[in-house]
């Protein structure tokens, strides 16, 4: 299937709140792999997402002073030299290599990113996306509530939707919040 034309539509920063980040981090503990952020504005998921092990961490920013001001958050924590900022697209780097991906994107441009993460992303990725989930994926797990609510989507072989073995193993309130978790009943190894 050919990959839509991406329209241009700027996408406003809204910086991501401590409980967003939280929630993102929630999704992606204990996972392995590159770790980036689809328009990092001034790190923050980055700078959180290597203090918890996710590592590679990179950013990705196509406005040049959120990039700036990035890189001036991780010098004061300690991190320049250890997580990445870059000043790039999102719409013209590969994801390939990436099992862990944050988003926090405008749901202009959302339908656009499921081609992209559909024909990049490797088997096993995870993808955490805030605000907003994606239009057509069905999630694996939502934290939060309103505002500060995140979706997770796993990629499998067949798409990132659930198979039919997977059911629900685990919801819990956290303070306000609601959790839905899923996982597979058995794995082969």
């Amino acid at each position: 299937m050919p990959r839509r034309q991406v329209p241009y539509s700027p996408v406003p920063y809204i910086g991501a709140s401590a409980r967003q980040v939280e929630h993102v981090l929630s999704l992606l503990r204990g996972r392995r792999g590159k770790t980036v952020d689809l328009g990092s504005g001034d790190g923050r998921i980055v700078l959180a997402a290597h203090r918890c092990g996710l590592r590679p961490a990179v950013g990705y920013e196509l406005n040049p002073w959120l990039v700036g001001l990035a890189r001036l958050h991780a010098w004061r924590a300690g991190c320049l030299h250890s997580v990445c900022y870059l000043r790039e697209d999102l719409w013209k780097v590969s994801l390939r290599d990436c099992y862990n991906v944050s988003v926090f994107l405008a749901p202009s441009v959302l339908p656009f990113l499921e081609d992209k993460l559909r024909a990049e992303l490797p088997t096993g990725a995870r993808v955490a996306s805030g605000r907003f989930p994606l239009p057509t994926w069905q999630p694996v797990a939502v934290v939060g509530e309103g505002f500060d609510r995140v979706w997770a989507y796993d990629i499998h072989g067949d798409g990132p939707s659930l198979s039919p073995w997977e059911v629900p193993v685990q919801a819990t309130p956290e303070s306000g919040s609601t959790s839905i978790l899923k996982a597979p009943i058995s794995q082969a190894s």
